[in-house]
């Protein structure tokens, strides 16, 4: 309120003392108003929408893409510069409206979305500020390279228009439609930032573009043969419903998606003439304030990479000693921990059958786990919800150069449930003992458990989301299962669990090696396989993501480690008050929150227990 702007050092300087630090000099005047409202719900509304404008896809797998904000259907994000300056324009503003609100009658909740806020917009405004990359506004999807193997429209918005877009009547196919003739839109304004990128230095390795390449390829082949599945998709599901919906979308396709991602496909080859093999972001320009940042907005902590590496290599310590006695149990006595998971790994027993058979007996194996766990969820929460989840095979095009797994929460409303991606490219990606652990952290306890809850809060915090929270809560998850019995009578099961969490602390050790130690990508495959057992067809996909969203998988264990010393916290103060139901409660009512934002949640769980 007539103040001096914030300069990028103070900023900086208050988001290293936490969140909850963040105002503007007027904030304590504004305080002592007597005037103080008593509910920020219209601010916060008002501040989801601004955003989802920016993201309309988002409005859809919201499902709140009715009403008075119907015409979102229609819409497609805008990727251009024009686009990121206008997102940027929309933060800095309602940054400011958020700051300067006044809290002191607000209820805890509302603080905490404030909070919540606050911090998300202040990093990915800092992002916005580096010289390139794309930027989530409260998601994981950090990356210096606007197209990629695993990134881009190509890969997104086919996949977005089959899966989330959903077709019932006319109106929604005529949104289809109008969806897919600003596709070219989309992906020409990806083109101008790649081309700038490339204009300042910035090239990816050259083992990302022979993916990425080859992927695209893969999606022109699809787009001009007859427009492939972004024309079956919808003439699927319109059968019952008039209208030339197959002429109109194959002219869109073979007359605008088709050059345009022929375009960009011409980029990526203009890339690869020029690319070294160097995986990290030290051999970039301005890679060291990419990466600085990045692992600032994937942790929520000012925890320095040096640090971070060093965690990571204590915490696969302590999780190898828990494996040493399961191994030898089974009569695995000689080598390392992780030469022993490798002949695991081998053992014909865990593995399933090759081809469409392994993929069907896959496919049922998930079913059957997610089916047991949801009837568990009641011994971990005091306020279960559905766990609604489908469960999809990733499509074709994205398997190459995606993980072994994703999942997420589904609609607001409910209507559209969660969803667990699995990769089935190969059925050696898979076996009977980590597959189990790779649903509780997809579906349930894991991503769509928690998705679920996101989805009662207010708009905005169903929207935004902080990578340690996210993926600490489904590293949780798979604690969760083992504690409710997942591998009692099942001791390879919990080696495979083990592993998991040694998998993570891997990750921690991995990127920081490749972005500030200089590792190469060899060199980070030989870690995981030699230290932790894991399959070369499972890395060689798991370094090349982190090469492209850097410093994302360092916050899974950060957060998982978080989460579970806040739980040691609360048994501590509440004693004999404590209940496992009550914490995980508490944990996810609070919803997806920046790490300093947790222990506030965990502070009024501890005392609103204490006064009961």
């Amino acid at each position: 309120m007539g103040s001096a702007p914030l300069s990028r050092r103070t900023t900086l300087q208050l988001l290293a003392t936490g969140t909850a630090a963040l105002a503007l000099p007027g904030a304590r005047a504004l305080a002592a108003s007597p005037a103080a409202p008593t509910s920020a719900a219209p601010l916060l509304d008002s501040v989801a929408w601004n955003l989802i404008g920016h993201a309309p896809e988002n409005a859809t797998t919201l499902g709140v893409d009715t009403g008075a904000h119907a015409a979102l259907r229609s819409q497609l994000e805008d990727r251009s510069f024009a686009g990121r300056a206008a997102l940027a324009d929309t933060l800095r503003s309602d940054l400011v409206k958020v700051q300067a609100f006044n809290p002191s009658h607000l209820s805890h909740a509302e603080r905490t979305s404030l909070a919540v806020i606050r911090s998300a917009y202040k990093t990915s405004l800092d992002g916005l500020a580096l010289p390139y990359g794309d930027v989530a506004v409260g998601g994981w999807r950090n990356t210096p390279y606007v197209v990629i193997q695993n990134v881009g429209a190509y890969l997104d918005t086919p996949k977005f228009l089959d899966a989330d877009h959903q077709v019932k009547s006319a109106e929604d196919a005529e949104a289809y439609v109008a969806r897919l003739s600003q596709f070219d839109s989309q992906l020409d304004g990806e083109l101008e930032r790649m081309r700038a990128a490339t204009d300042q230095g910035l090239v990816p390795p050259d083992f990302l573009l022979d993916r990425a390449i080859a992927q695209m390829e893969s999606t022109l082949a699809d787009a001009r043969d007859g427009g492939g599945g972004m024309v079956s998709s919808l003439v699927s599901r319109t059968k019952a419903i008039p209208g030339d919906w197959e002429g109109r979308t194959k002219t869109i396709v073979a007359g605008e998606v088709v050059p345009a991602l022929e375009r960009q496909l011409a980029e990526l080859k203009r890339q690869r003439g020029l690319a070294k093999s160097d995986p990290g972001m030290g051999a970039r320009p301005h890679g060291d304030e990419f990466y600085a940042w990045a692992l600032r907005a994937s942790t929520t902590t000012t925890v320095p990479a040096a640090e971070i590496h060093e965690r990571g290599l204590e915490e696969l310590a302590a999780l190898h000693a828990r494996m040493e006695p399961i191994l030898k149990s089974l009569g695995y006595t000689q080598g390392t921990v992780g030469e022993r998971m490798t002949a695991l790994g081998s053992d014909k027993r865990f593995m399933f059958p090759e081809g469409d058979p392994g993929r069907a007996e896959i496919m049922a194996f998930i079913q059957k786990r997610v089916d047991w766990i949801r009837a568990q969820m009641p011994r971990a929460f005091r306020d279960p919800v559905s766990g609604k989840v489908e469960v999809h095979r990733l499509p074709l095009a994205e398997e190459p150069g995606a993980p072994t797994a994703y999942g997420g929460g589904g609609s607001k409303d409910g209507t559209v449930p969660g969803k667990m991606w699995i990769n089935l490219r190969s059925t050696d990606l898979h076996r009977k003992y980590d597959l189990p652990t790779l649903v509780h952290h997809e579906a349930i306890p894991g991503h769509v458990w928690q998705g679920e809850y996101a989805n009662r809060l207010p708009l905005i915090r169903s929207m935004l989301a902080f990578n340690a929270y996210s993926e600490g809560w489904a590293l949780y998850g798979e604690q969760l299962a083992d504690e409710l019995g997942a591998y009692d009578s099942d001791p390879v099961g919990r080696l495979g669990y083990l592993q998991s969490l040694a998998f993570r602390a891997c990750r921690m050790v991995v990127d920081t090696g490749i972005h500030t130690k200089g590792w190469g990508r060899e060199q980070a495959v030989q870690f995981f396989m030699q230290k932790n057992g894991n399959k070369r067809e499972e890395i060689a996909s798991e370094v090349d993501r982190y090469c492209s969203w850097p410093g994302q998988a360092c916050g899974y264990k950060m957060g998982h480690s978080e989460i579970n010393l806040q739980r040691s916290r609360a048994q501590q103060a509440l004693g004999s008050a404590y209940d496992l139901r009550d914490f995980d409660q508490a944990v996810v009512d609070g919803g997806n929150v920046p790490l300093d934002v947790l222990a506030t949640n965990i502070d009024d769980y501890i005392a609103t227990t204490r006064k009961r």
